[in-house]
């Protein structure tokens, strides 16, 4: 007991377990928007030791070794650019994620599961085209039967989603931490208010 919590303090000083790093690519766009791209701040610490990101912005706190001290950084930007995926993987979170979060037949946000258009016991696919987010009741009171035959009707229908699109959608789902220093570099290109 007394070695693990030991252990666990060694490798998480204090408070500064909560100091993630926003990762920006090379042209100061994240990596990703959701999930966000964040790093922990020892990576950070250790990609910038090692001349692979540059520091844009730092905490407050400070790190320390017996001969040297380092502000935690709070965004880091890569000096080599990573070429974003052209391929969108067909994924459940990719499809919540296409879908807003949201059932395809009612709207209803929170405990989705995934429906079948067109349900496999009829020759339908697992594929973007056929398959959207639905809420549990809904999935249940539509069961194996058409669109038709249960009575529902979707809100959109289901496509397959580029890469740049689902990126510009998890825009709008911000994480529940967001740094002040963060910001900018998050919306730097949204569409100004008049």
């Amino acid at each position: 007991m007394e070695m693990e919590f030991r252990t666990s303090f060694v490798r998480e000083p204090g408070g500064l377990r909560h100091h993630p790093a926003l990762v920006l690519n090379a042209d100061y766009r994240p990596l990703s928007y959701y999930p966000l791209s964040l790093w922990p701040w020892q990576d950070a610490v250790k990609a910038a030791f090692l001349d692979r990101v540059d520091i844009v912005a730092e905490y407050d706190h400070v790190v320390r070794s017996p001969s040297t001290e380092i502000r935690i950084p709070s965004v880091v930007v890569l000096k080599d650019y990573v070429k974003p995926q052209k391929r969108v993987a067909f994924t459940r979170f990719n499809l919540f994620l296409r879908d807003e979060f949201c059932c395809q037949y009612c709207g209803a946000k929170g405990d989705l599961t995934f429906d079948h258009v067109v349900p496999r016991a009829r020759g339908g696919v697992t594929s973007w085209e056929n398959v959207v987010a639905a809420c549990a009741r809904c999935n249940l009171r539509k069961g194996s039967r058409s669109l038709r035959q249960s009575g529902l009707s979707l809100r959109k229908p289901p496509r397959q989603p580029g890469a740049e699109e689902l990126r510009n959608m998890g825009r709008k789902f911000p994480p529940n931490h967001l740094h002040e220093t963060w910001l900018d570099f998050l919306y730097w290109d949204a569409e100004l208010e008049a």
